[in-house]
């Protein structure tokens, strides 16, 4: 992951400094610690009439060609539930109503260094199955079929459904 250099409001070189217990990145310009967060994100454990859940193969890095559930980033001005419905959409073609939350997690990345994954749950959905961009492909799994997953906290919202709702 590369390291920060320069402060985002005013441009000048950043320090490391001892603030709040930490060794944090500092602007000596703004007299401000530089704050770094997980970036937050969304996945759906979406459902069938035949309890299988949808997975999608990624296209994108990182781990292109692995299936994941459907998700990614909150985009600015969305709240979790408007970006995990956007992300449905736009990777399966589906337009979906989260029934609930499933519970919050998070991934090392090496690009972002931290991923907070917000996991929903969708058992009403509508639309024809199809694919977008950042995926090459589409199914729906029975659990005791399920490929291997691309992120661990994934296939954890995928076994707490099954755990709460049965066929494991």
């Amino acid at each position: 992951m590369r390291k920060k250099t320069n402060c985002y409001y005013c441009g000048a070189i950043l320090t490391e400094k001892l603030f709040e217990d930490r060794i944090r990145l500092f602007c000596e310009k703004c007299n401000e610690p530089i704050y770094e967060n997980p970036v937050p994100a969304t996945c759906l454990v979406t459902i069938d009439d035949k309890k299988r859940v949808l997975l999608v193969k990624r296209n994108v890095e990182p781990k292109v060609g692995f299936w994941c559930l459907p998700g990614g980033f909150i985009e600015l001005g969305e709240n979790p539930e408007e970006g995990a419905l956007r992300e449905l959409e736009e990777e399966t073609g589906l337009k979906g109503k989260i029934e609930m939350l499933l519970g919050v997690s998070s991934n090392q990345n090496q690009q972002y260094h931290s991923v907070l994954i917000v996991g929903y749950l969708v058992r009403n959905y509508s639309g024809i199955l199809s694919t977008g961009y950042d995926a090459s492909d589409a199914a729906w799994y029975n659990y005791k079929e399920i490929p291997e997953i691309a992120f661990q906290s994934h296939m954890n919202f995928i076994r707490m459904f099954y755990a709460t709702y049965g066929d494991c």
